[in-house]
């Protein structure tokens, strides 16, 4: 064997040697900055009209990882489905995912991976109507999930006609009176002759971002704020009349190197936040949020400080709410309260992020009487998106949750100041 044979003989086992190390041995991987959309970045996705679905994140791992997405179809309740027919084989997985290495300046990640589903590949579709999950995991071990995320595909086959006016709740007594504006929401429609009245279920209205917390108005429960009416031929009314508009969310503009330079910031540039029930909010993103891009120098991540003086010291319990953890209000995101000062401290990678504060009882260990209003006010000057879904319980395949109708309107068609 000459030289030449030797050093290439090495390199071969070097390289060998490497793969099975990095096949043989776990290591760490954490997902970042998680993001999913379709068309516009900030709305809700939502797959209507052969549009495909956007996932990018950042991931910190010592060496690049081999990770999977996995799509699952879900009936009403976000439950992934075990029926065989709807399990969608051969068109459920993604392996070509994109890698790009992040700049040295981000320290807290080191890859950005992106994907756009149904692939040219044809390794992945949706040939359902309804919800969906996708799950991020390992290539060789489905069972590590390391992140997930929910979105819609949408076979708009019934027209929704929507109508939105401002009302009043007067069904009991309210102060500050702000607080019994509403938003009154009527849908109706004329289902078409290929489906059968009886399978029409429920309408299904989200809030901007809030998939956790959807409006239902069920057929089988008519009340004074969700009233449901068939006409016992084909047309059909859902109504819901509780919806209060809020306020525009609260927003932190992290882009700017110049203003947020440090690796430790505070939400606010001017630093402690107030309650704004009577201070009508700027215009926001809705909900979403929008990252520098992954190429730029300073897609850093930096902590992030929350900061909220309450009104009086009634407040025993509150939770930052906000883009980046999915608009749930969850323990983890709990304030700490230091002298009637509640404070928190995340990190985020820079961009701009919409959020709020949200009050909460712990009840049972479990968080109850969510009030997303009494620190952040109620009025009609709001600018809210609204997600509408029909659905209709299906008996093909064995049964399933279906949308058949889908719209998305605006309570007001521009912003003002």
């Amino acid at each position: 064997m000459n030289k030449r044979q030797l050093v290439l003989k090495t390199l071969l086992v070097l390289l060998l040697s490497f793969l099975f190390w990095g096949y043989s041995f776990p290591q760490d991987v954490t997902i970042k900055s998680l993001k999913a959309y379709s068309g516009k970045e900030t709305d809700l996705p939502v797959l209507s009209g052969g549009q495909s679905l956007s996932i990018e994140f950042d991931v910190q791992s010592d060496y690049e990882p081999f990770l999977t997405v996995i799509f699952r179809f879900c009936d009403r309740n976000w439950k992934p489905t075990n029926n065989i027919f709807l399990l969608n084989q051969g068109g459920y997985t993604a392996y070509d995912l994109e890698f790009y290495t992040l700049p040295a300046t981000v320290t807290d990640a080191r890859y950005h991976i992106k994907g756009a589903f149904p692939d040219a590949d044809g390794f992945v579709s949706f040939p359902f109507s309804g919800k969906w999950s996708y799950y991020i995991t390992d290539s060789q071990d489905t069972s590590k999930v390391y992140a997930n995320g929910k979105f819609f595909v949408v076979f708009n086959d019934v027209n929704l006609n929507t109508t939105i006016k401002n009302a009043l709740l007067e069904d009991e007594t309210f102060f500050p009176t702000d607080l019994a504006k509403v938003f009154n929401i009527t849908s109706v429609l004329n289902l078409p002759e290929e489906f059968f009245p009886g399978y029409v279920d429920h309408l299904e209205i989200i809030e901007n971002h809030k998939i956790e917390y959807p409006v239902i108005v069920d057929r089988n429960f008519n009340t004074n704020r969700r009233q449901y009416y068939w006409d016992g031929n084909r047309n059909f009314t859902f109504t819901a009349r509780d919806i209060r508009p809020g306020n525009e969310y609260r927003q932190t503009d992290l882009r700017n190197f110049n203003k947020f330079g440090q690796r430790e910031a505070k939400a606010q540039f001017d630093g402690l936040e107030y309650s704004r029930f009577f201070k009508q909010g700027r215009e926001d993103l809705n909900g979403g949020f929008i990252l520098t891009k992954f190429q730029d120098d300073y897609a850093t991540y930096i902590d992030v400080t929350f900061s909220i003086r309450p009104p009086n010291s009634g407040f025993k319990n509150v939770y930052l709410v906000g883009s980046f953890n999915d608009w749930q209000v969850l323990p983890e995101y709990k304030m700490n309260d230091d002298y009637g000062v509640f404070k928190k401290t995340i990190t985020l990678k820079r961009g701009i992020y919409d959020y709020q504060y949200v009050t909460a009882d712990v009840v049972n260990n479990s968080l109850k009487n969510i009030d997303w209003y009494s620190l952040e006010g109620n009025g009609y000057e709001t600018v809210n998106q609204y997600y509408l879904f029909l659905y209709y319980k299906d008996p093909n395949f064995g049964g399933y949750d279906r949308i058949i109708g889908y719209q998305k309107i605006l309570n007001r068609s521009k912003w003002k100041n």
